[in-house]
């Protein structure tokens, strides 16, 4: 197969969503700047403090890392610690990834999904606020918790597709793709 060989037509959709959530998600970090300029200045400045502006900071600094965890593995950007990992062939790191994929990831991302269920849903029961009279939406801040696990499963689905492509040589590897 060569370079030019199109992904399966899945793991071209799941792909293409993940960027389009990465992309989306990415102009929260530059909202995100500019509230918290908006903050500094108006309490330095103007003596003025808004619970709302301080807690959209963290709402958007959560969205920014959970929602953007996905896009994350899909461009390989997660810490690896590759002391033999970079020393492998295409194929012995695909086999890494392929366990990695189906014995760690997979595993906390159901684990991490049930556990949090319960969680998330007294949170929606009592429609949970901020205790300080801020965003009157912690039930939304909580939902992200599952909003990030099933990204992150739509990515490890992909993520499997495209190591078994890889190891049965329908799909180059990273590397031979630059």
């Amino acid at each position: 197969m060569t370079a030019a060989t199109p992904d399966p037509p899945l793991l071209a959709r799941l792909d293409a969503f993940t960027d389009l959530v990465g992309r989306g998600i990415a102009w929260c970090v530059i909202i995100m700047m500019v509230v918290q300029f908006a903050i500094v200045i108006l309490r330095y400045l103007f003596s003025i403090h808004s619970t709302v502006m301080q807690e959209s900071v963290i709402y958007l600094h959560a969205m920014v890392f959970m929602l953007g965890a996905a896009w994350t593995l899909r461009h390989d950007g997660h810490v690896r610690v590759d002391i033999f990992y970079r020393r492998l062939s295409a194929r012995g790191r695909a086999w890494i990834d392929l366990g990695g994929t189906l014995f760690l990831l997979i595993p906390v991302v159901v684990f991490i999904s049930l556990s949090s269920l319960g969680y998330v849903r007294s949170s929606w029961a009592i429609l949970e606020r901020s205790p300080d009279g801020g965003i009157p939406a912690v039930f939304l801040l909580k939902t992200l918790i599952l909003v990030m696990m099933a990204l992150l499963m739509l990515q490890a689905i992909a993520q499997v597709i495209r190591q078994v492509a890889i190891l049965r040589g329908r799909l180059p590897s990273r590397e031979e793709q630059r």
